[in-house]
């Protein structure tokens, strides 16, 4: 044991630590003196101390055994998924809570950790064989669209959208034949774009089918500031106009800590969570905000390490599920913020206030880490996923 443990990267535990730091002082910045939100910034150490624990528990815990019970674990999770379907809490118009005593936990959060799981279990079984389209694609592709339209149901989007990026982020290291990826990459970009192209043309008629058709009106508020801006409500603007504002206004070395205008004078919605990216850019402006998606490079740099010396098949689907899932976070959150992307709730990983999703990425890393400890055993010894019925 004492050997594995010698493996652990202390580069990834290093930049853990600074954005604990980063988070935690931002946090402080948007939530001191304000009366419901102070005090913030120590729950978020403490959803840290608990994420710490989480990490060195699953970095010391065999990651293999997860596979092997992947299978389970899926069940157990959309069962989960639906319980909250009939009994979640509603929060910021999307009903994915479920509440214990005082604590709200966001089970779609933990479900992308359970769908890169079973993906990984699926695709171990096939041992580097190439993927049919019928046999493998399809069947991969239906375990990522039912907790698709679960959490899409529940009307959280950004988390929906985040299962669609795992599926395709496992699908291209899991032996896909090009012509497949070909076609479902021109499908998928066709798809969006005559999305985007139908919304800003014929906007009328697709609110008025999001709204009555499919009932989704939260979605409007979404759509409309990032792809017609000119026609969205100052409601539905007032955060991404401000947030872009607030970001400008820092320019190269921002305004100071505690001392942005915009943060400060709370002109921007939700600063500690999905908006915390505008507090950086205003009080630490370009320098603040490259070091940031700096260490964000470095730690997914690091994860990449891991999974080209695995020599277990199983270890680099978690870890590109892994990435696939932070690279997701932190490009549409990012975006939405400067307004690139849509505004869909993720908040930017191990930065936003949260203990949901803080945990999870921290389990995430708990389990990469694992992955670099077991992950080097000579594959005939390792334990094998339990089998999956045809």
């Amino acid at each position: 044991m004492l050997q594995r443990i010698k493996r652990i990267d202390g580069s990834i535990v290093l930049i853990l630590l600074l954005l604990m730091g980063i988070s935690i002082f931002s946090i402080y910045s948007v939530t001191h003196g304000r009366d419901r939100l102070d005090g913030m910034h120590i729950n978020m150490l403490q959803y840290y101390v608990m994420g710490f624990i989480a990490f060195a528990m699953l970095t010391l815990f065999d990651y293999r055994l997860l596979v092997r019970y992947g299978l389970y674990i899926y069940v157990l999770g959309i069962g989960i998924l639906l319980l909250v379907s009939f009994f979640g809490k509603v929060k910021n118009g999307a009903q994915g809570w479920i509440g214990i005593g005082d604590l709200s936990i966001q089970p779609a959060e933990l479900f992308k950790l359970i769908l890169i799981l079973f993906l990984t279990t699926v695709l171990v079984r096939k041992n580097r064989n190439p993927l049919r389209f019928w046999r493998d694609v399809v069947p991969l592709s239906l375990i990522a669209f039912v907790p698709f339209a679960m959490v899409i149901l529940q009307n959280d989007l950004g988390n929906a959208l985040s299962y669609i990026v795992i599926l395709l982020g496992i699908l291209w290291i899991g032996n896909l034949k090009f012509s497949h990826a070909l076609i479902g990459m021109i499908i998928a970009g066709g798809m969006i774009l005559g999305f985007i192209l139908s919304y800003i043309n014929y906007h009328e008629q697709m609110v008025n089918f999001i709204e009555k058709g499919l009932g989704k009106d939260h979605f409007v508020s979404r759509f409309d500031p990032w792809l017609v801006p000119e026609l969205a409500s100052s409601t539905a603007s007032y955060q991404t106009k401000n947030a872009k504002t607030a970001i400008a206004s820092g320019g190269l070395s921002g305004e100071g800590y505690l001392q942005g205008g915009s943060v400060q004078g709370n002109r921007v919605p939700y600063l500690y969570s999905e908006s915390i990216f505008v507090q950086i850019g205003e009080e630490f402006g370009f320098l603040g905000t490259a070091v940031l998606l700096m260490l964000f490079f470095i730690l997914i740099h690091r994860l990449i390490l891991i999974a080209l010396e695995c020599r277990d098949r199983g270890g680099p689907f978690l870890i590109v599920g892994i990435v696939a899932m932070l690279l997701y976070q932190i490009l549409e959150n990012i975006g939405a913020m400067i307004g690139l992307m849509p505004l869909t709730g993720i908040t930017l990983p191990f930065i936003s206030y949260g203990g949901t999703s803080l945990l999870i990425n921290m389990a995430c890393m708990g389990i990469a880490m694992s992955v670099r400890l077991y992950g080097q055993d000579v594959e005939d010894d390792l334990p094998q996923p339990l089998p999956l019925k045809s």
